[in-house]
């Protein structure tokens, strides 16, 4: 009998609050059968394949010709334009204008390849969505693409399976599913079909279903697949990744505010000296070569690979510390970091649970150690004085519960290239470590006492139960489990050597004991045992599991990190909010938190439940005082972020699963783990730890404030001496003088003069106090603090020097030569001045208050090699011959040379001047 096609399922459609028959009527499936292969294809039909679609984006080149449309780069183009015309016209090689565009070629293709960094998310998505599966269609069982799957398909699960397809469960053995990539929890979930469920059920609660991308750790479900391609929470991770617009660092910005702000001055000079020089009837063809001069001093032609430059060395500092950044304009973005919205599991904790505490009958224990590292202490809380003779080793109920731990196990400890290991669940890996911290020989105990029968852990008993063959004929029964529901199965309790009718009270008291571990965050098992004279003939039955004697509790957490409660104090000295975002529990993550210093006791925590509640004004509102957020999803990650930035917020947001892809690329500066980190995480990031330490964020930082410290530095330097060379080329014809300069030799000084020692300056080292002030703020203006004063200033007092070389030298070499050729002089003397006064100020500009000759010079060899270096170049364009016609330049005598150093040298005295000035000014403030 043909089934029906069932209308469009309306979207969201809360599967988790269906029962099964409900479910599978709405799809109109049979679990027995599936549907029929005609069935399938109408549903392909209507609802597309099992597969992740991407949005049309622009091409590589589009990329490309956008590179182009820099305000900056715009000009130079209209430059080469009439410099060539102007050259064809003249009959001469257009040697200004090949050069103007090779630099507009090589500037556009630098910002090509930046932005060519493909965005690769989408396919580490797809490459999740697409496994192999089995299904019942008509009545048979297929293995079919993951792609193949539609609505209604009855999909088979077993463990070492990766699910195909969104579905709710139809029936389930022992079902447990890892869905870290999803809800970035390491811990197994134990799935249970029967459930049916709140509508505000988080992802990570909602037990009746299973996701596309997760991974089934152990047994096996029948599940109907409710929805599939961009319709599964994969699909909406990949929709909101591609919804989020990525938008330029606060560097980016301020470059294209720096554009601006030349072009528009540059214009507004042009059109002054050309007006004056009309006004004074002056030659126009005079005048426009006037101006293109000026154009090609205002724009820095080489700040571009300067400070593309700068960012890749950043980025190799960077790699030494653990920290791969996948985007250049990143290192210098983490400088202005305000905000760190963290993951929990893995980011800020082990991903290994770890056992903190112990609860028994009259005893408390605490237990140290990290990680799945055997060794560790147990303190006795609250031991009185006449006890101080107790330890682990002496308390039988905690020999006891150690056995147990061993028994009710089916992981494996063990050493790989000098790192402990486990093989299996991390849960019960941690109580083999606890095992071992006791001085427990696991091994030699399992192999002394044999398992004879084992009733797994299911979520409808809650509890795992063994029988072993004791040393000398006895049998014991050794159980773990829900610690309310163990306990319901026991009839006594061990306390000492001494087994006792277990009272009233003392039920009362191990439940107060599960309450105040369960309160700190802890994973809670109870544990029991009992000894039976007999092997049953059936295996272990309901009734061997009643009467048991009550051991104790065993408390145990996904450990903090280390190192990161260091990292988090760093970050606060540095102004930087640490902020926990995660899918475990709120009563966990509250004390993560509290632990590591992200939060304080009395502070608030915001679920999921509540954010769903909440408008996004509202969660604006709340956002700089909230620090923990628990049970989330990714769409509240993403609501999150936005948040904080709409309080202009800088945000960093790590994390290592799925869910965290579309945060970290809609944040300032994504941050994958590197070692846990799906790919879909590490496409979607900017930056990748490749040590999984939260610690290696905070050094991180520290590079990026010293990178956007040293770019400040250099872009005082280039803008300084780019406003001197502009003045003085508009004042030259106003005080009747031919243009000093020609576009090729500009582009000399912009490319050479000032491209080698800011290249030296990019790797200044870190100021001392450099994560002891303020995040910058990334909405500051380029010039602010004091740097476009300081460029201008600085401008004008290399224009005083060059334009008063240019008076003297004018006048000096006309009235000492004759002919036009020899006349000219001047205006090579005019060039070296520029450029060797640039050195001083490159020499001087290494700090701001310290004397050069304070300065270590090995702290920096680099300016004083480019400083040479850039020198014995100038005196190649004017004393070798190929280099001299080629870049226009004349002869000049030693004495000429030395007058041009000499006026050159009063740029570095005044700067020094001025650090004795500043120097005063803060001696007088603080007297």
């Amino acid at each position: 009998m043909a089934i029906e096609t069932p209308a469009p399922v309306a979207a969201p459609a809360y599967w988790h609050t269906l029962g099964v028959d409900e479910a599978l009527n709405k799809l109109q499936s049979d679990p027995e059968q599936g549907i029929t292969s005609k069935e399938v294809a109408v549903r392909i039909e209507r609802y597309g394949t099992n597969e992740l679609t991407e949005k049309a984006g622009r091409s590589p080149l589009q990329i490309f010709i956008d590179q182009f449309t820099n305000i900056m780069l715009l000009m130079l183009m209209a430059v080469a334009v009439v410099s060539a015309v102007l050259d064809i016209q003249a009959k001469e090689f257009p040697k200004d204008a090949v050069a103007i565009s090779s630099i507009v070629v090589l500037n556009g293709i630098l910002g090509y390849m930046q932005e060519m960094n493909a965005e690769k998310a989408l396919a580490a998505l797809k490459r999740l969505s697409s496994p192999k599966v089995r299904v019942i269609r008509n009545g048979e069982i297929l293995e079919i693409s993951g792609k193949e799957l539609v609505p209604g398909d009855i999909m088979l699960l077993e463990a070492g399976v990766q699910v195909a397809a969104d579905g709710r469960l139809l029936e389930e053995q022992n079902l447990q599913v890892r869905e870290s990539a999803l809800t970035g929890e390491a811990e197994a979930v134990n799935k249970e079909a029967h459930l049916i469920l709140e509508a505000d059920a988080s992802l990570g609660d909602r037990l009746n279903c299973v996701y596309q991308g997760t991974e089934v750790v152990q047994g096996r479900a029948k599940v109907l697949v409710t929805k599939t391609g961009m319709q599964t929470e994969l699909g909406k991770i990949a929709s909101l990744i591609q919804d989020v617009e990525t938008e330029d660092t606060p560097l980016q910005q301020r470059m294209s505010q720096l554009g601006n702000v030349l072009v528009t001055g540059s214009l507004i000079l042009v059109a002054i000296v050309v007006g004056i020089g009309l006004l004074n009837k002056g030659n126009f063809g005079d005048l426009l070569k006037t101006s293109l001069s000026m154009a090609v001093a205002v724009v820095p032609e080489g700040l571009p690979a300067v400070v593309t430059v700068t960012l890749a060395l950043g980025t190799q500092r960077m790699v030494r510390r653990n920290a791969l950044i996948r985007r250049l304009p990143a290192v210098e973005t983490l400088g202005s970091v305000t905000t760190i919205c963290s993951d929990k599991t893995g980011t800020l904790t082990q991903n290994k649970m770890v056992v903190q505490g112990i609860r028994t009958g009259q005893h408390s224990l605490q237990v140290s150690g990290d990680g799945y590292v055997p060794t560790g202490e147990f303190t006795i809380l609250g031991n009185p004085p006449e006890d101080s003779h107790l330890t682990v080793n002496n308390i039988p109920e905690v020999q006891q519960l150690l056995m147990a731990c061993v028994f009710c196990n089916d992981s494996i400890l063990q050493q790989k290239d000098g790192e402990w290991i486990i093989i299996g669940d991390p849960t019960e890996g941690a109580l083999l470590v606890l095992a071992s911290k006791g001085g427990c020989d696991f091994s030699e105990w399992q192999h002394r006492m044999p398992r004879v029968f084992e009733v797994p852990f299911s979520s409808e008993r809650k509890r795992m139960s063994v029988l072993v063959q004791g040393e000398h004929g006895g049998n014991v029964l050794f159980c773990k489990g829900s610690p309310e529901l163990t306990l319901e199965c026991c009839t006594h309790i061990q306390i000492g050597d001494q087994i006792h009718a277990i009272a009233d009270f003392q039920r009362q008291h191990v439940l107060a004991q599960n309450n105040e571990l369960a309160s700190r965050g802890l994973r809670v098992l109870g544990f029991a045992y009992r000894t039976l004279p007999e092997l049953p003939a059936g295996g272990i039955t309901e009734k061997d599991e009643s009467n048991l004697v009550w051991v104790g509790l065993v408390g145990m957490l996904d450990a903090p990190r280390p190192e990161v409660r260091e990292a988090v104090k760093r970050c606060r000295e540095a102004g930087i909010r640490p902020v926990m975002i995660t899918g475990d529990h709120q009563l966990t993550a509250k004390a993560i938190a509290e632990d590591l210093g992200i939060a304080f006791k009395g502070d608030q925590v915001i679920t999921g439940k509540e954010l769903e509640l909440m408008s996004q004004s509202e969660l604006e509102q709340q956002v700089n005082q909230v620090s923990v957020y628990a049970r989330v999803s990714p769409e509240h990650k993403l609501r999150i972020v936005q948040a904080l930035q709409k309080q202009h917020n800088f945000v960093a947001m790590t994390g290592d699963g799925v869910n965290d892809a579309p945060a970290l690329k809609q944040a300032d500066i994504g941050i994958a783990m590197g070692i846990t980190g799906t790919d879909v995480s590490k496409e979607a990031s900017d930056m990748i730890l490749l040590d999984d330490n939260f610690a290696t964020i905070v050094a991180a930082t520290e590079e990026g404030r010293v990178v956007y410290t040293n770019i400040r530095r250099f872009i005082k330097y280039i803008l300084g001496s780019n406003i001197g060379e502009v003045i003085t080329i508009a004042i030259a014809p106003i005080l009747n003088f031919s243009v000093p300069l020609i576009p090729l030799q500009i582009l000399w000084m912009n490319l050479v003069t000032d491209g080698l020692p800011a290249l030296a300056l990019a790797v200044e080292p870190a100021e001392p106090n450099v994560m002891k002030r303020p995040p910058v703020d990334p909405r500051e203006n380029i010039f602010a603090r004091g740097m476009g004063s300081y460029m201008v200033r600085i401008g004008i007092v290399l224009a005083i020097i060059t334009i008063s070389l240019m008076v003297w030298a004018h006048g000096y070499t006309t009235t000492h030569f004759d002919n036009v050729y020899s006349a000219n002089r001047w205006e090579t003397m005019v060039f070296t001045t520029l450029c060797i006064a640039q050195m001083g100020h490159a020499i001087a500009i290494r700090s701001n208050t310290q004397l050069t000759i304070e300065l270590n010079p090995m702290t920096n060899p680099y300016v004083w090699g480019s400083v040479i270096m850039t020198t014995v170049l100038q005196l190649v364009l004017i004393y070798v011959e190929p280099f001299r016609i080629f870049f226009g330049t004349y002869l000049i005598t030693s004495t000429e040379l030395a007058v041009c150093f000499g006026f050159s040298a009063l740029m570095f005295v005044w700067i020094e001047l001025e650090k004795l000035a500043i120097r005063w000014w803060l001696w007088q403030r603080q007297s």
